[in-house]
C-alpha cells in the first residue's frame, strides 16, 4: 500500500499518464532501456497497481548496501555466463501457482546494442506464462504496458509484435536504443 501510494504520487509530481493495465501473471519486457533510471520507472510503472515484481539485474550490482536495496525491491542477480540456472530457479517459481510477474530488459545493456536477449521468448515458452511489453516514454509523459501475448515458437512473429509496439517508444536517452531485433532472426 506504501509502494502504490509513493509511486501514485511520484507519477503524478511527474506529470505522466499511465496507460494499460499490470498483467496479473507473466513476463515483463522493459524498453527501451537508455538509462539507469529504468529500474526505478519500471518500479513505478509495477507499484502504480500494487504489483509487486521480480526484476532481472545483472549480478555485479548485488554488492554492498545497493545489494540489499536491490533484494528488498524485487531484484534477482543475473549471472550473465550462467544464466540457465537462474532461469531454471524462476520457471520453477513460476509454476508455484502464486502471482509471478518478472521484469527483465531483453536489451541486456544500456547502450546501443546490436541484438535483443531471447531469454524473454524462451522463459515465456518453458512457462506458458504471456509476455507484456511495458514502457516508459518521455517525449509523450506517458508509462505502463502494452500488448500481452504468448511466444509462438516462431521469434521472427513474436518480434514483429515487440518491433510494431516499441517503433514509438524513446527512452530516457533515445540514441541508446538498441532496435528489437534477435540475433536468431537472422
Amino acid at each position: 500500500m506504501i509502494r502504490q501510494r509513493l509511486s501514485r504520487g511520484i507519477v503524478r509530481l511527474m506529470r505522466y499518464e499511465m496507460v494499460g493495465e499490470v498483467p496479473q501473471t507473466g513476463i515483463l519486457v522493459g524498453a527501451p532501456h537508455t538509462s539507469n533510471w529504468d529500474f526505478v520507472t519500471m518500479l513505478l510503472v509495477m507499484w502504480h497497481d500494487g504489483a509487486h515484481p521480480r526484476v532481472l539485474v545483472k549480478k555485479q550490482l548485488f554488492k554492498g548496501p545497493l545489494g540489499w536495496l536491490l533484494k528488498a525491491f524485487g531484484g534477482v542477480p543475473l549471472d550473465r555466463d550462467n544464466a540457465s540456472t537462474v532461469v531454471r530457479d524462476l520457471v520453477d517459481e513460476a509454476g508455484s501457482g502464486e502471482p509471478f510477474r518478472l521484469i527483465l530488459a531483453a536489451e541486456g545493456t544500456r547502450s546501443k546494442g546490436e541484438f535483443w536477449k531471447s531469454g524473454f521468448l524462451r522463459l515465456s515458452k518453458d512457462t506458458g506464462l504471456p509476455i507484456t511489453l511495458a514502457f516508459f516514454d518521455p517525449p509523450t509523459r506517458t508509462m505502463g504496458f502494452g500488448p500481452t501475448f504468448h511466444a509462438s515458437g516462431d521469434a521472427t512473429t513474436d518480434m514483429d509484435i515487440v518491433r510494431a509496439f516499441y517503433a514509438d517508444k524513446h527512452g530516457i536517452k533515445a540514441k541508446n536504443a538498441t532496435p528489437p531485433r534477435l540475433r536468431e532472426e537472422g
